[in-house]
This record gives structure tokens, C-alpha cells and sequence, in this order.
């Protein structure tokens, strides 16, 4: 252990700990390299070692990584007992607490340095935490979400262990992300999170370390989601650093998981039966466990497996499992409990898939009943609406309706905007472009999503 990182004297206060912990560094740390470091003003540094200022927690644990101070003792100093700081109206939002009024030009100058947000929502673990880089914390999501997932997953940030509540905060943050489809923000959030989940279950033992896995297993099988969405072939980098997360945790639900993502690669792949048998292998293994979150992951294993038979032809195979998925499905009530679980076997879900099916199966008049019956609206996130608008779309560009087709891409974009620049749905609004019909709309439509005439 660094000397820097031993515990701190209970009687400093955050201003203190701060100044000599500066003055300890080889060489010393000045105020302005550590206000270049963080990403501040000198004034801000000032303002804090001087008690005017009292960051909020993703700031602190900036400066505890910084500083190399451990968190629990630089968050101690910062909040002793007794003390209730009052948060400034001015700077609601603005990423500090203050302890004296803070003037509207002080909170335009630090604000520009505290726009990135991805982990501040989920109580302590943001990319500053676990970077100790401001560039990372404020730059702007990348063009191309693929792009920095693969940068994350061949060459992760060096990164620190974070408590397990964090970590289990910060994935479910990024969750939120993919349902609400902001894949900007998670491929740039996902590589801070996949390191940090990976270095802390490397730092753990016992049943610590298996929870450890469980989210890093969970956070790996969300990259490549995430990957699958943009068509990427880091998806089996993804999926099999989940898979072994998973068995390492020593829980079905996550292996499950994982074993459903490495699933879509293998299909995407053209590898239609090795994926299927990939899925009934791990469902059976999951027979025996009759918790709901093994439950709830054997549907949404069924309904994966249902379209990967599609891809060969096994109608009855396929149908069937939908409709075995929707009977679990009706066991089961979804809630927070069941939110790792991507895919869940709601009426709708199952819906969707059958629509998937028959797409598949080039039976697209079959498919629409499924879609006339179906409500939007009782899909749980916009991720899954775009989803069923997009294979609407599919459904009815097979059929020859270009209007209904135009109709569906735009209810895509209304629902989850990127979603309509992704490459599959790029690709089926190229084709309705270059068509002979001319749609209203479609050109400008075409040019928002970036496809070009």
C-alpha cells in the first residue's frame, strides 16, 4: 500500500485532507495542477479547500482518485457527522454543494466541465471516479457507439475497484440507457463500467467476488446488446467475456444471459443451429431452478431461440417456443426484481416475436393481425417499441406497402431516434429511398437518419 493511499486522520477537515494531501505528492501538487487535473478553475480548488464549496459525491470521488485518498475517507470529511450541507439553488444539477453563495458567473465557468453525467446518477461510480480524467468525463459522445465499445473492450481504462453498490448502480444506469435507446451515451459509458467491473471482482474473494462476476457478467452481456444493435463483431468479445463472468458467478440467471447473447452472435453469424442448440443446451440446465429470474430468463432464451429457428425454416419449432415463452411469461410478474433480463415474455414481447417469426419465415401476411392487434404502448421501453415498429416496417416492405412502411421507420424515430440510424434500419430505408415511390417526407427522413441520396 502507497503511503497516499493509507486512511486519513479523522480530524481533517475536506480542505485539509485535500492541502495535505497535495503537499505529500513527489512532487508537490499545486493547486492549479490539481484544478488541471480535475478539470476546474484554481478558484474552484480555492473555494473548496477554503470551505465554501462541498462537491457532490461523483466530484469527491474525482478528487479522491486524483489525490489517491481513499473515498470512504475523503466522502467522511467532506459530510461529518452532524453536519447537513444546504445545496445552493443556483447550482441544482451543476455537480457541487455549497457552503457560501455561489455567484451565476462562477456557475457558468464550472459548468461547461461537469455536462457528462453517464454515472453521477447512480450514486458514486462516474467515469471520473474510475478514470481520474476529466477528458473522459466531459467529452462528448462518439458519432458511432460501436466505435468506443470496441475501443473499451480491446483496450479497457486503467481503472480502480469500486463498492459493489455502486457497481451495481452504475449497471443499472446503463440499462436505463440502452431501454431508453441513448447507444451514444452507453458506448461511451460501457468501457468505465466493464473495467470497473472487471478490476473489482479481480480484487475480491468469496461470495463477494460471485457477485462481482454476476454484474460484470450482466455488464458484458448489455455490450453486446449493444454491439448486436450496431452490427459489430465485438459482440463475440462481449458475449464471451459474459459467459465467463457468468459461470464464474455460479449463478443460472446471468449464464443464461450470457448464453443468449453468445446466441445472437453465433446467428448473426450465419451459424442458425449451433446457436439453437446453444439455447436448449443452457435451457435445460436452467430446468431445475424455479426462481423467477431463471424463470424469466428461460423466456426470453425461448423467444430468442423461436426467431434463430426461423432463420432455418422450423416454423412449428419456432411458433411453439413463443408460445412456451408466453406461458412463462404469464407466471411471472416483471418488475424490478427481473430487470437484468433484456427480453421479458410479456403478451406484447411474445407478440413481437411471432411477428419477428414470420418475417423470418417470409410469411409477412401472417404477421399482420399480430401487428393490427398489438399495442405500442404496453411495450415496456422505447428500445422495445422501436423494436416492434421497426419489424413492422420489415413486415410491410415484404408486402409491397411502401406507405405503411415509411409509416412504421417514422414511428421508429418518434419512439427512440437512434434506433433509425441503426445500420439494419438504415439499410430498410435505403431501399424504400431508391424505390420508385416518392414519399413525402422521405428524402428529409432519410437525411436526418443519415442515409444518403
Amino acid at each position: 500500500m502507497s503511503v497516499h493511499a493509507m486512511t486519513a486522520p479523522p480530524s481533517l477537515d475536506l480542505g485539509a485532507l485535500m492541502r495535505s494531501r497535495r503537499a505529500a505528492r513527489k512532487p508537490k501538487m499545486t493547486q492549479e495542477a490539481l484544478a488541471t487535473a480535475l478539470g476546474y478553475s484554481k478558484s474552484w480548488v480555492c473555494r473548496v479547500e477554503g470551505g465554501q464549496i462541498v462537491p457532490q459525491i461523483e466530484t469527491l470521488l474525482h478528487i479522491a482518485a486524483v489525490l489517491d485518498i481513499p473515498p470512504d475517507d475523503l466522502i467522511t470529511a467532506a459530510h461529518p457527522l452532524g453536519r447537513d450541507p444546504v445545496q445552493d439553488p443556483q447550482t441544482l444539477g451543476s455537480g457541487v454543494t455549497t457552503a457560501a453563495t455561489v455567484t451565476a458567473g462562477d456557475h457558468a465557468k464550472e459548468d461547461a466541465v461537469r455536462r457528462r453525467g453517464f454515472l453521477t446518477g447512480a450514486a458514486g461510480l462516474g467515469a471520473v471516479m474510475v478514470t481520474g480524467s476529466p477528458a473522459t468525463a466531459t467529452a462528448r459522445p462518439p458519432a458511432d457507439p460501436a466505435a468506443a465499445l470496441e475501443e473499451g473492450l480491446f483496450r479497457p481504462p486503467a481503472v480502480g475497484p469500486v463498492p459493489l453498490g455502486q457497481l451495481d448502480r452504475a449497471l443499472h444506469r446503463a440499462r436505463m440507457d440502452f431501454r431508453h435507446a441513448r447507444y451514444q451515451a452507453l458506448g461511451t459509458e460501457l468501457p468505465l463500467l466493464l473495467a470497473a467491473a472487471d478490476t473489482t471482482r479481480d480484487h475480491l474473494t468469496g461470495h463477494a467476488r460471485e457477485q462481482a462476476c454476476t454484474l460484470a457478467a450482466y455488464a458484458y452481456s448489455l455490450a453486446g446488446e449493444l454491439a448486436s444493435k450496431m452490427h459489430s463483431e465485438a459482440v463475440w468479445v462481449a458475449a464471451d467475456r459474459a459467459l465467463a463472468a457468468g459461470r464464474a458467478s455460479g449463478q443460472p440467471a446471468p449464464i443464461g444471459e450470457a448464453a443468449r447473447m453468445l446466441s445472437v452472435a453465433m446467428r448473426r453469424a450465419g451459424r442458425h443451429h449451433q446457436a439453437a442448440d446453444l439455447l436448449v443446451h443452457t435451457d435445460r440446465q436452467l430446468a431445475d431452478d424455479s426462481t423467477e429470474q431463471a424463470l424469466a430468463v428461460r423466456a426470453a432464451m425461448l423467444l430468442t431461440c423461436g426467431y434463430t429457428v426461423a432463420h432455418y425454416g422450423d416454423r412449428t419449432a419456432a411458433l411453439n417456443m413463443v408460445d412456451e415463452a408466453e406461458s412463462i411469461g404469464q407466471r411471472l410478474r416483471y418488475g424490478p426484481g427481473l430487470e437484468q433480463v433484456t427480453i421479458q415474455a410479456t403478451r406484447e414481447q411474445c407478440a413481437s416475436f411471432r411477428l419477428s417469426v414470420f418475417n423470418k419465415l417470409g410469411t409477412p401476411d401472417e404477421a399482420v393481425p399480430v401487428v393490427r392487434r398489438a399495442n405500442p404502448n404496453r411495450f415496456p421501453t422505447a428500445e422495445r417499441r422501436a423494436r416492434f415498429h421497426t419489424d413492422a416496417a420489415r413486415m410491410w416492405h415484404q408486402i409491397g406497402n411502401d406507405t405503411r412502411t415509411f409509416a412504421a421507420l417514422r414511428a421508429v424515430e418518434h419512439e427512440a431516434p437512434e434506433e433509425a440510424r441503426r445500420p439494419s434500419v438504415k439499410a430498410l430505408t435505403a431501399d424504400l429511398l431508391y424505390s420508385s415511390t416518392n414519399l413525402p417526407g422521405l428524402r428529409e427522413f432519410a437525411a436526418r437518419t443519415g442515409v444518403h441520396s
